[in-house]
């Protein structure tokens, strides 16, 4: 499955992100969904915070696209984003969100 996630989230336990040349794999708790904020459409994907590193790495990207996967099976694979933000959920969780 690939475009742009629906507002309905998407779960899976892996995540592979791709920045450059460069892969970031998180396990655990993951989703995705797709948000509007402010009359634009935003790719908002969910992730475990365990990495200070891949965090740091994250908020330098520029560019990103990232699959997620259940069990080894992919669940979705977004566009080319651009990163807007990067932020701590209110549940500890690393919040990401993109756009096209």
């Amino acid at each position: 499955m690939s475009g742009f996630p629906g507002q309905r989230p998407i779960h899976g336990d892996a995540v592979h992100i791709t920045i450059g040349n460069d892969l970031l794999v998180f396990a655990g708790k993951i989703s995705t969904q797709g948000i509007l904020r402010d009359g634009r459409g935003y790719a908002e994907l969910v992730l475990p915070d365990a990495d200070p590193q891949q965090r740091r790495d994250l908020e330098r990207a520029g560019r990103y696209t990232y699959t997620l996967y259940l069990e080894g099976e992919e669940l979705y694979a977004s566009p080319g984003l651009v990163l807007r933000e990067v932020r701590r959920g209110g549940d500890g969780a690393l919040v990401v969100t993109g756009s096209p």
